[in-house]
């Protein structure tokens, strides 16, 4: 997978500054800034979600951002906010993204129940902790079996259990080859990064973490 020189204005604000870098399959990809640094938009403009004014995200030498159909097939994207819908239960949303077959498989001995999603099966999501609708936003997100990753922020405000479950889960995908962008703000999850980068004025840059928390915030 490579990421090459994607750019994003608002008006005059430039957000993305020629931002590129690379991974490979079984890599995890992780993503620093503050607040408002541009993580969210760039994570955006690779879902598609957001049009980019220039810049490719090539993956076997095809362009996903040139190509909707195959980037829906290969990548998957889960976002700050749960895009779940909040008066159904968690197997009604289930069914939106899996067939029959496919879902009580994946709950009985797949990724659904590695995620810990069958003992809120029946939970309307309006009456869901932000753990639960988080594990339900993944299960949702990797139902196609993506190849390409793309998390922001996927423990933020959680406890112990449920961040446990989703690096259990990362791990596992990282393990069959997939490829995993990950923009966090917590330092439990760094360890699951392969590389890190700093996104800082629009522009991307290498960080080797050591454990020095105030090195880390300086460079932030």
């Amino acid at each position: 997978m490579i990421i090459e020189q994607i750019q994003k204005r608002y008006k005059k604000k430039v957000i993305l500054e020629t931002v590129s870098f690379e991974a490979e399959s079984g890599q995890c990809i992780g993503l620093l800034g503050s607040n408002g640094s541009g993580k969210s938009t760039l994570l955006s403009i690779l879902a598609g979600i957001i049009k980019a004014d220039n810049g490719k995200f090539l993956y076997d030498g095809t362009d996903l951002l040139q190509n909707n159909k195959l980037r829906s097939e290969l990548v998957g994207y889960v976002p700050q906010s749960a895009p779940l819908l909040e008066e159904l239960n968690a197997k009604d949303n289930l069914k939106l993204w899996y067939s029959p077959e496919d879902m009580e498989q994946e709950l009985s001995s797949g990724v659904l129940g590695m995620l810990g999603i069958p003992e809120f099966i029946k939970t309307p999501v309006y009456k869901m902790s932000g753990g639960m609708k988080k594990r339900l936003s993944i299960g949702c997100a990797v139902a196609h079996k993506p190849k390409i990753l793309l998390l922001d922020e996927p423990s933020s405000a959680l406890d112990l259990i449920c961040k446990e479950r989703i690096a259990v889960y990362l791990q596992e995908f990282k393990a069959k080859g997939g490829i995993i962008l990950l923009a966090t703000h917590d330092l439990q999850e760094l360890p699951l990064c392969d590389q890190l980068y700093i996104l800082k004025n629009g522009t991307l840059e290498p960080f080797a973490y050591n454990g020095d928390v105030h090195k880390l915030v300086g460079r932030l």
